[in-house]
């Protein structure tokens, strides 16, 4: 998010967390549903999507806008959400599609949050995208832009019903929307992010050869906490093929200790 949207969507994000301390989890879950209901309305009605973001239109009438068409039809505390976000400027009208999805999340983890579920629920999200990588045919469907939309969310609900949060299998089915114009891969890695970034925490994806101790990863958690001046969520993968050693990144900082790495770059040195 550059600074003009980041400003925009920071004054709508304040008026969520002061609707949000004082809502029950239900009703914050319910508005989260009624914003990503308008998200996916500006996702389909392009003119009013470009109406909002006007930059020659003054931000109490992209409110005023707003609230014509939305009067009645979501509450009131989603409304006064809303258009605070569209009251901001936006630098286009993808951007602000993007805050409005970004909002509605948001606003679904904030009630995750409040009902003690966030850890367990990003924990899950991890895991599922692991089991889809793990199996082509399953990528593959999930991932199949020309396969019916209701059909993949269907597929999620069957996979995720009954084994996981209700929230988990609400989030994973946005991935399979395309959170924020991601594929569902993209989507599904950037929704844990969100949630950590919930529990103020960083994720660290590690890999390792073979799994870590309980004892070793709180050793590297620590570590990577007095690294980055937070607490770490780690997300642990294991795969043989980098032999030995560990692979960890967090964010666009890459700390690769594998042998299989060290193999490459001696082979990669011996050809010169």
């Amino acid at each position: 998010m550059d600074t003009i949207n980041r400003e925009s969507y920071g004054a709508a994000a304040d008026k969520l967390a002061a609707f949000a301390a004082s809502a029950d989890v239900q009703r914050i879950g319910a508005v989260g549903e009624e914003i990503l209901a308008v998200a996916g309305l500006l996702g389909r009605e392009r003119p009013l999507r470009r109406a909002l973001a006007d930059p020659g239109r003054a931000g109490e009438d992209h409110a005023a806008l707003l609230r014509s068409v939305l009067e009645g039809k979501v509450s009131d505390e989603a409304l006064d959400i809303l258009a605070t976000l569209v009251t901001g400027r936006w630098s286009g009208p993808g951007a602000l599609l993007d805050g409005v999805e970004l909002l509605g999340v948001t606003t679904l983890l904030s009630g995750v949050d409040r009902a003690g579920e966030l850890g367990d629920v990003e924990d899950e999200l991890f895991r599922f995208g692991q089991v889809v990588s793990g199996d082509s045919r399953l990528a593959a469907a999930l991932a199949d832009a020309s396969s019916p939309l209701e059909a993949r969310v269907q597929l999620v609900k069957d996979l995720l019903g009954g084994k996981a949060k209700p929230a988990t299998a609400r989030l994973a089915e946005l991935a399979v929307t395309g959170f924020g114009g991601r594929g569902f891969e993209s989507s599904l890695t950037r929704l844990v992010e969100l949630a950590a970034k919930q529990r103020d925490h960083s994720v660290a994806y590690v890999t390792t050869a073979a799994p870590l101790t309980e004892a070793d990863e709180q050793r590297l958690a620590g570590r990577l906490a007095e690294l980055y001046g937070r607490e770490v969520s780690l997300k642990i993968d294991v795969d043989p093929r980098i032999i030995g050693g560990m692979r960890v990144k967090v964010g666009s900082d890459l700390y690769d200790g594998t042998v299989s790495r060290r193999l490459a770059e001696a082979k990669t040195a011996l050809a010169n």
